[in-house]
């Protein structure tokens, strides 16, 4: 068996997922860099039990759910349906289904192989780290002794970037905006500056969009969401950006594959009220044919 295991953060499925999905999130040393273990539960607990009821009015918002889980499920659904020489199954950090849970659904033994794949374009130390580091932990505890092998990020992948540009391209046929914004989600100027890869992949990345993009917009801006805290973050802020909008815009959530809060809510809903001008939101990859495809050729490369 050759078992295909997405990585994500996850999504809120019920309402009572919320104080999990917090708990969890500033319990990981990657995101709440405390390094007194004691310190950093308490931190988490208080940031958890301030933050809990916003979250929850958030996703009522959003119809009391993140679509990432069922997204994420149906991906795996119709790769599964597709062809036979992998089996496809998620896991999630912060919420279930978590990977002890995933992992004891198999049967596997030397013969078989686990490919781990985050769902994650670029590097970073709060995402795929952290994410392969409990999978890699709990496949020890559980004695699993198949083969790992874990599939590199892949933003410079020439298949990746023709599916992003085609759908800026179909929704610039329906919204005809002069605006293109690439909004990626921000991380702490600190954990740049100790090594963290993620900004010089994003500015990296948006590069090479620009440059198949030019042509069709009058202008191509990268701006950072999703700021929490008060330490300085990685800017412009999109908010800022969309306050000060002079043209109808395109946004391109540029650090996801999968819709989540983040997108549908903050950038679908929160921000509305501040554009000076009109956008249209155009969806992640998600269980789109183009990332099916993408999927399946990175697996046999």
């Amino acid at each position: 068996m050759k078992l295909v295991l997405f990585l994500n953060m996850g999504g809120v499925t019920h309402l009572e997922d919320c104080k999990t999905f917090l708990k969890n999130m500033f319990n990981d040393p990657y995101i709440l860099g405390i390094k007194n273990r004691f310190l950093r539960r308490f931190v988490a607990w208080m940031i958890t039990l301030s933050r809990t009821k916003t979250m929850q009015k958030n996703y009522i918002k959003m119809g009391g759910k993140s679509p990432l889980n069922e997204t994420t499920q149906n991906l795996c659904h119709k790769l599964n349906s597709l062809q036979n020489e992998f089996n496809f199954d998620f896991v999630n950090l912060y919420v279930p289904p978590y990977a002890n849970e995933v992992l004891k659904k198999y049967s596997l033994n030397s013969k078989d192989e686990i490919i781990l794949y985050p769902l994650y374009p670029h590097h970073s130390c709060t995402t795929v780290t952290s994410s392969l580091e409990v999978l890699q932990r709990e496949i020890k505890k559980i004695n699993i002794t198949s083969k790992i092998k874990i599939m590199d990020i892949f933003y410079k992948d020439a298949n990746y970037n023709q599916m992003i540009v085609s759908h800026i391209l179909d929704k610039k046929n329906q919204f005809d905006a002069k605006t293109l914004i690439f909004s990626a989600h921000s991380l702490p100027i600190s954990l740049i500056k100790k090594g963290d890869l993620y900004e010089k992949h994003i500015n990296e990345h948006v590069q090479i969009l620009k440059e198949k993009l030019k042509n069709h917009f009058e202008e191509i801006i990268l701006s950072y969401q999703s700021k929490l805290g008060p330490v300085k973050w990685l800017e412009p802020s999109t908010s800022d950006i969309l306050e000060k909008l002079k043209n109808k815009a395109l946004i391109y959530p540029i650090s996801f594959c999968i819709d989540c809060s983040e997108t549908i809510f903050e950038l679908g809903m929160e921000y509305r009220h501040l554009a000076a001008q009109d956008y249209a939101l155009i969806s992640c990859p998600n269980d789109s044919d183009e990332f099916i495809d993408f999927i399946l050729k990175s697996l046999k490369n």
